[in-house]
């Protein structure tokens, strides 16, 4: 492998194993084995002829769908998973940052999971003592170190496994949505720290869902659809071809995942999104299958990422649907400023009933939006900051 290369993969293929019977008990898992009748299985490909280079000192970007098999493949770059064909050379030490805290012990407290998930890293007992109160501070649980680790939060967890991950010392790191989880703090933290790396010049290969971390951090991506490379290049390039995927043929924008439940009493017959410079469209039409009183429609919007960054109800606008009768046809236009920052944005619609409880219509990811700035902030909302400089005269 050439020497400025950090990690080469050529031809990587990885399936696995699906039954086709499932043993639901105990008891058929047992009988089972001693039946004579052979149990079928079915490959899934989870990755397809995968090759690519990263260089050293380059923050590369790997995107794509969920199950497109972005997970996968860094599980096979970091020696979890192996190919079954191809090969992968890595130059360096690796450290993983994938399923963070993953080593963890629930029974133990935060402190004895400091000093068990270092020894993994390879830490003596004095180098983690002499990181402990950084790793707390970063992490900032220092009220809750000596409590058990199974009564933290799920984002106190990562938190604490992060900040202890981060200490380790690596040629490469292979980071897998940290940045989508922990609140907006430890978000900043983890931003803080990617541009350390940068300035460090330390080779990571990035997988996000978050198009303008992406923009932000990576010099170049590839995009995985369907087990396969769809299209490598640079981080812009790459994020624009990722958003296309979510525009069927004819330009509209067309849901990811299309989850869907409810009792149909009311459905959603058809919702749109568009975007100007000043707002976000989203126009809506729902069908009455079953007459009714007081309905109340809603939106969620979410970043590409799945967190929730703002929406609304009939309800809390102050407008009544009244009793609507089967057959009726009605049209809602919602309208949203446009201070969204550069990425792709889900939408979710519902219907429930006057309860605000019972649902209607629910529809996960019915349509998207996709936002593309100049001006490209590290958060979901940029309101327009604006800023004076001055100087003050000495009293």
């Amino acid at each position: 492998m050439v020497e400025s290369v950090a990690i080469k993969a050529e031809g990587l293929y990885k399936d696995f194993r699906l039954p086709h019977e499932k043993a639901s008990t105990v008891k058929n898992l047992f009988t089972g084995l001693l039946n004579n009748r052979k149990r079928s299985y079915e490959a899934q490909h989870a990755l397809i002829d995968i090759s690519f280079e990263v260089k050293k000192g380059e923050f590369f970007g790997i995107v794509g769908r969920n199950g497109s098999g972005k997970s996968t493949l860094l599980k096979v770059l970091a020696g979890i998973y192996q190919p079954n064909k191809g090969k992968v050379e890595i130059s360096g030490r690796i450290v993983p940052f994938i399923e963070l805290g993953l080593g963890f012990n629930g029974e133990l407290s935060g402190r004895e999971n400091v000093y068990l998930n270092g020894a993994m890293l390879g830490f003596s007992r004095q180098e983690t003592d002499a990181m402990y109160k950084d790793i707390v501070g970063f992490a900032e649980l220092e009220r809750f170190m000596d409590q058990k680790l199974k009564n933290y939060s799920s984002g106190m967890q990562v938190r604490l496994a992060f900040s202890t991950a981060i200490r380790a010392e690596a040629d490469i790191l292979l980071v897998d949505e940290v940045l989508a989880v922990g609140d907006a703090d430890f978000q900043r933290k983890c931003f803080e720290y990617f541009k350390t790396l940068k300035k460090q010049k330390k080779t990571v290969v990035f997988v996000s869902h978050d198009m303008s971390a992406i923009r932000e951090f990576c010099d170049r991506a590839i995009l995985i659809e369907d087990s396969k490379i769809l299209a490598h290049g640079s981080a812009d390039k790459i994020s624009q071809h990722y958003l296309r995927l979510f525009m069927d043929s004819s330009g509209q924008k067309s849901g990811p995942g299309n989850k869907r439940w409810g009792d149909k009493t009311v459905t959603i017959e058809s919702i749109e999104a568009s975007v100007d410079p000043h707002s976000i469209i989203i126009d809506e039409v729902l069908k009455v299958q079953t007459s009714i009183t007081d309905p109340i429609a809603g939106i969620r919007i979410r970043n590409s990422a799945g967190q929730e960054i703002t929406g609304t109800n009939t309800k809390l606008e102050l407008q009544n649907l009244g009793h609507v009768k089967k057959g009726q046809k009605i049209k809602l236009r919602w309208r949203v400023p446009n201070v969204f920052s550069d990425g792709i944005y889900l939408v979710d619609p519902a219907v429930v009933h006057a309860d605000g409880v019972t649902i209607c219509d629910w529809w996960d990811e019915a349509t998207s939006f996709a936002i593309k700035k100049t001006r490209r902030l590290p958060y979901n909302i940029d309101p327009g900051f604006q800023v004076e400089i001055g100087t003050k005269k000495d009293d």
